[in-house]
């Protein structure tokens, strides 16, 4: 591991609002650079490999994790894999600059135990279950049968909030985009 870049975990449940937080403190704060995670999900329509995924096959995928080149990993959902690649932090870390993830709740809190005192574990939540529920129906991206996965998986997640560093509630985005930048900024700093 290279010895200056420091991490920043974002972690939430679906609709939450951590990926819009994360694009924000991208543009906000310099010294951050994306950790693009490893999948073997098929892209969305506005999704590009490199950036916002590395899609792999599953093949790839399980050959990474025999090789140990992932930081972790897990099955999120039957066949469905995601991963942080050491090859993507240690590209970030060479440009001198600090990492941001945007991954879901076992892979930030798999992240945290591996990076130790180099990263800040941030939770985004909502007022509620019926929240998140409401902005996943407002994305329309989902069917019926995966929303309802998605929710009840979201109340799960919202369970282990209180063993990440920082709990960030968003209510109103301009708020939580102002907690976020402080609350990173100043980790980034220490």
């Amino acid at each position: 591991m290279s010895s200056s870049g420091k991490a920043v975990i974002f972690c939430a449940p679906s609709g939450a609002g951590k990926t819009t937080i994360v694009k924000h403190l991208i543009q906000n704060l310099p010294t951050l650079s994306f950790s693009i995670s490893a999948t073997t999900r098929s892209p969305r329509s506005n999704e590009v490999d490199g950036k916002d995924y590395y899609f792999l096959s599953e093949r790839d995928f399980k050959q990474n994790i025999e090789t140990n080149d992932l930081y972790e990993w897990q099955e999120v959902y039957p066949g469905m894999f995601y991963g942080t690649l050491k090859a993507e932090v240690e590209r970030i870390w060479a440009e001198g600059k600090h990492v941001i993830f945007d991954v879901d709740v076992i892979g930030g809190l798999n992240l945290k135990k591996v990076l130790g005192d180099r990263a800040l574990a941030v939770f985004v939540s909502v007022e509620s279950v019926e929240v998140l529920e409401q902005r996943l129906r407002a994305r329309n991206t989902e069917s019926e049968e995966t929303l309802q996965i998605r929710v009840g998986k979201a109340s799960e997640e919202m369970k282990t909030a209180d063993q990440f560093d920082y709990i960030l509630v968003n209510r109103e985005l301009k708020e939580a985009f102002a907690e976020a930048e402080q609350v990173v900024g100043d980790f980034i700093a220490s």
